[in-house]
């Protein structure tokens, strides 16, 4: 490999035809199953979801759904991200993370955000890094896992002319 801690990692589209690597990456990362319409929006939303490779190896995913808001504007909610734990610490998921964060800017989104468990400190200094703010709390949020809460951690993207 080159100079440091370089990696060469490429991302690809999901597909009907490789959506099972992102079923097995989801089995193996989350402890929740996800539904055919999670797959199903995960496809629909095109560039704002994609693999990591290192070499060749399906290591990380990060899927979205696109939605409308009241008034038009769109915005994107990331359903999941993750990086297989071997992988973690090289950029893998900051990658991920800043190709959906460059596609928001180039199409406009007013916003993105997710549901992070509150007790998830990593994920929550990760998105911080990226200029995610916590804005809100559910309670009870979560059914099948501990704790049952999560914080809605968002970063808003100003409205120009210019990106459209």
């Amino acid at each position: 490999m080159g100079a440091g801690r370089e990696v060469s990692v490429s991302l690809d589209g999901v597909r009907d035809k490789n959506v099972m690597q992102l079923k097995k990456l989801n089995t193996v990362l989350f402890p929740v199953r996800y539904n055919d319409k999670y797959y199903a929006d995960a496809i629909a939303s095109g560039e704002f979801t994609k693999l990591a490779y290192y070499s060749d190896i399906c290591v990380g995913a990060i899927a979205c759904r696109l939605e409308k808001k009241e008034g038009g504007a769109m915005r994107v909610y990331i359903m999941t991200l993750g990086v297989l734990a071997p992988y973690r610490g090289i950029g893998i998921g900051s990658k991920l993370l800043n190709h959906v964060l460059d596609m928001c800017s180039k199409q406009n989104m007013c916003e993105i955000y997710l549901h992070v468990q509150t007790n998830n400190e990593d994920a929550i200094k990760f998105y911080k890094k990226f200029g995610f703010e916590i804005t809100d709390t559910i309670q009870n949020y979560y059914v099948n896992i501990e704790p049952r809460d999560c914080y809605v951690v968002t970063k808003s993207f100003a409205q120009s002319e210019a990106n459209k």
